[in-house]
């Protein structure tokens, strides 16, 4: 399985109203120094079964979001995340 996939894997596992960071998930995935690259895997994801909102940066604020930033806080505000 490709570092990717493994990405994907544990995003799609993330519950609603729960967030993961980028450095959460790059260290399930198996590699604990590859946090830019869960980034750019993120930006990169238009799959809407992988919840890609819900992870956001290690000092707690949202980050970025290939559908807005707005849109980021308004499904984690939904979702009881924020």
């Amino acid at each position: 399985m490709t570092f990717k996939e493994k990405v994907l894997v544990v995003v799609s596992k993330i519950p609603r109203g729960k967030t993961l960071s980028y450095l959460d998930v790059a260290r399930r995935a198996g590699s604990p120094r590859a946090a830019r690259a869960v980034g750019v895997i993120m930006k990169g994801n238009y799959d809407k079964k992988i919840p890609c909102h819900r992870v956001i940066r290690s000092d707690g604020t949202l980050g970025g979001y290939n559908r807005g930033g707005k849109k980021k806080r308004e499904l984690l505000k939904k979702e009881g995340a924020i």
